[in-house]
């Protein structure tokens, strides 16, 4: 098997766990019946059919640990598998990734040495955290660095709330987001990126509810988050999984933002009234109302785009129907990578459905969301605001230029890839004689005579 072991950081990543692992145990059926290929996500405990989370809960403050354990899934987790301080980030990512974060983090690492211990094959981690507060930020952002380097050839995935452009909960949340955008830059594999102004619409728009809770928006990402691994727990005909996914998304590095989107999404009075195909299905899933990060992949490009489908759906009708997608609008790819559509089908539908797709995509269009999020932190940089709650806390200014920089450089390498032609930097000219040369030299020196041996 190849196993995931999911962390939970900070309020937002808790209530998001708590609601993505309700949704495996209802995939699953694990209230009543056995499992089909639990493992991944589940170890299998002494009792006979009993199953436990691959999970570890963190936070800097008992308050969400608290609720997490007196609701509904509290008794399934192993009792060492939370983690608390006492005192809280206090929004503050200094707090979160150096001092209170930073004494924390050995009983995490701890917890995490015996989570892995029991894993067959483990594949990687998926780390849900939200960037606009402290403890997500600071020490989930730290989390992922000590992983980096503990289990480096693992595969890292964050599932990260981003701040929205209007709904706004706290002050320094452009310090925050800034300041783990340089971390997750550097240490993470493949980053979705969320937001709540997205999910509101989402559920207004689409699913008409009037005044959404969080509840409603977790509930969309943890639909989300069981799309991406349905691969790995079910049976398929195409199977993916998380290192598929990275191989086949990410052409460089530091290019590893995605958003998603699933369908079908619709509200429940129009049920009755919804033609539910493969065709529908990636309407919706390229219909920028559908996106959970508040950008519009019209404004850009798409570099890689996986779709994975469950249910019964033939292969030849989803293979044509994104071919009819990509050629309708070929001008929203970029004609440098050919064949830039991954697809995956799983044949276990979700409860109370006949067919889902879950849809992942790297667009260049993402760099609206890093560009907002520079413009709100430059403001308040330039004035020096707040910098004060951060040096106090032993951090250095030139760590929030640093970040800067990356931030912006991470920008213009969108605006780059987005621009570039497949006529660009072909290696032809003086280059092409240079390699020329040395595979002349190389062919007629040494190589020959070895062989003559």
């Amino acid at each position: 098997m190849r196993e995931i072991v999911t962390f939970s950081v900070g309020q937002a990543g808790n209530q998001i766990g708590a609601a993505f692992w309700e949704t495996l145990f209802k995939e699953h059926g694990l209230d009543s019946e056995g499992t089909a290929r639990a493992d991944v996500f589940f170890d299998e405990a002494g009792v006979e059919n009993k199953y436990v989370p691959r999970a570890i809960n963190v936070d800097l403050e008992p308050g969400t640990i608290d609720n997490l354990k007196s609701g509904p899934l509290g008794h399934v987790f192993r009792p060492d598998s939370y983690v608390h301080g006492q005192s809280g980030a206090g929004n503050n990512f200094a707090r979160g990734y150096y001092t209170e974060g930073a004494e924390l983090l050995d009983s995490v690492l701890e917890v995490t040495r015996k989570e892995v211990e029991r894993t067959e094959m483990l594949q990687g981690f998926q780390l849900v955290h939200s960037l606009g507060g402290g403890t997500g930020s600071g020490l989930g952002t730290n989390l992922l660095s000590k992983l980096r380097e503990e289990y480096p050839d693992r595969m890292l995935t964050t599932w990260s709330v981003i701040p929205s452009p209007k709904v706004s909960d706290t002050v320094v949340e452009p310090y925050n987001a800034t300041l783990s955008f340089h971390q997750l830059v550097e240490n993470a594999d493949l980053s979705f990126c969320l937001d709540n102004e997205a999910l509101y619409d989402i559920c207004q728009r689409t699913l008409r509810t009037k005044s959404p809770r969080y509840e409603d928006l977790n509930t969309i990402i943890s639909y989300a988050m069981s799309g991406c691994s349905t691969t790995l727990r079910f049976p398929g005909q195409l199977n993916s999984d998380m290192r598929k996914l990275g191989v086949n998304m990410v052409p460089f590095p530091r290019l590893h933002f995605f958003t998603c989107s699933y369908a079908p999404l619709v509200a429940s009075t129009s049920q009755a009234f919804q033609a539910l195909n493969v065709t529908e299905l990636i309407n919706q899933g390229f219909s920028p109302h559908h996106n959970m990060a508040a950008i519009d992949p019209r404004n850009g490009k798409y570099l890689t785009v996986a779709a994975i489908f469950r249910g019964k759906i033939s292969s030849r009708e989803v293979e044509s129907e994104m071919h009819n997608n990509q050629a309708k609008s070929a001008n929203g790819y970029v004609e440098w990578i050919p064949q830039n559509v991954l697809t995956s089908l799983c044949d276990v539908p979700p409860p109370n459905l006949k067919m889902s797709a879950t849809f992942i995509a790297n667009t260049t269009a993402i760099q609206e969301l890093f560009r907002r999020n520079y413009n709100q932190f430059s403001l308040m940089f330039r004035r020096k605001a707040f910098l004060h709650w951060y040096t106090g806390e032993g951090m250095d200014e030139m760590e929030f230029t640093e970040a800067e920089s990356n931030l912006l450089d991470l920008i213009a390498e969108y605006e780059q890839y987005e621009s570039a032609t497949v006529d660009d930097d072909i290696v032809e000219g003086e280059y092409a004689d240079e390699y020329a040369g040395e595979y002349e030299e190389y062919d007629e020196g040494e190589y020959v005579e070895e062989n003559a041996y």
